[in-house]
């Protein structure tokens, strides 16, 4: 039987790029004397040792644990390299802050919509379907807007700039074109497997799921949106790697909107950091060599 292929991918990070393969990872960044650091690690494969994780629905919520501990490690590293010696960041400071990051996402983004269509609930009406779509449409509103938000700040258009770039090397990789930077120019900036159109599946898909189990009072509502964010991030999984590998119409008008936001989430790349990104994945590439994974 024919070996699937696998889907290589990655995220940008401070001054350079992550792409990792099925077992290892490598991230590249541009140093402040301009040259480019690339550092290789393995990735622990979980789901060889318990099968079952590779089951549909449950190989999402393990892909969404693995890529934030990986973007996470990925990003203090990067952040180390491109500061230089005397401004390093220590694991503890960084972990307090990645913590802190996580638990106000998870206010802005599930705890406050439900609490403002609580105390809009006399305006709306007592239809679960109802609130629920109308919470969900307000989460994707938060969502937009924070996105917009942040990619105005100066410094996080370097990161929209890397993660253009990686999105160029991984279209020029998977068609099969030479890693070079002239030919990952011609390719677009916006990917259907990336992590911002994940994140739109998952407000889209939080609505369906949301509805099936009405509208208890508050405190049961947070902690069930809180508690099938696995489901959530499961489906979800399975949506964005469909709309990587099909090009069915429907599937392709379902992708539009994730492709949309990444607009906002990505920018055209310069030819340093392109070559930043090729070298991520090219190191990737020389340990994992398609045709043996």
């Amino acid at each position: 039987m024919a070996k699937k292929k696998f889907n290589y991918g990655g995220q940008a990070v401070i001054e350079g790029v992550m792409m990792r393969g099925p077992k290892k990872m490598a991230v590249a960044v541009r140093r402040p004397n301009g040259e480019i650091a690339v550092f290789e690690e393995n990735i622990p494969v979980f789901l060889e040792k318990w099968t079952f994780l590779r089951w549909p629905f449950l190989r999402g919520t393990l892909a969404l644990v693995e890529a934030v501990t990986l973007g996470v490690h990925s990003l203090l590293l990067s952040a180390n390299e491109s500061l230089g010696e005397e401004e390093k960041i220590g694991q503890r400071e960084w972990a307090l802050t990645v913590a802190g990051s996580i638990a106000v996402a998870l206010l802005i983004f599930f705890v406050l919509p439900t609490l403002a269509i609580h105390l809009l609930r006399p305006w709306l009406g007592p239809r679960p379907l109802v609130l629920n779509l109308v919470e969900g449409l307000l989460r994707m509103v938060i969502l937009i807007l924070y996105v917009w938000s942040i990619s105005r700040l100066k410094d996080v258009q370097r990161v929209l700039e890397y993660h253009g770039a990686e999105h160029k090397a991984i279209f020029t990789y998977e068609a099969g074109a030479p890693l070079t930077v002239e030919e990952a120019k011609t390719r677009s900036r916006k990917h259907p497997r990336c992590g911002t159109s994940f994140l739109l599946f998952v407000v889209l898909v939080s609505i369906v799921v949301f509805s099936f189990f009405g509208w208890p009072n508050l405190f049961w509502r947070i902690v069930l949106r809180l508690a099938l964010l696995p489901v959530v991030a499961g489906i979800s999984y399975e949506a964005i790697r469909l709309a990587g590998r099909s090009r069915h119409p429907v599937v392709q008008l379902l992708s539009f909107p994730g492709l949309w936001l990444q607009n906002l989430t990505t920018r055209e790349p310069d030819a340093g950091q392109l070559e930043v990104a090729i070298a991520a994945l090219q190191a990737v590439l020389e340990k994992e060599p398609p045709e043996a994974v």
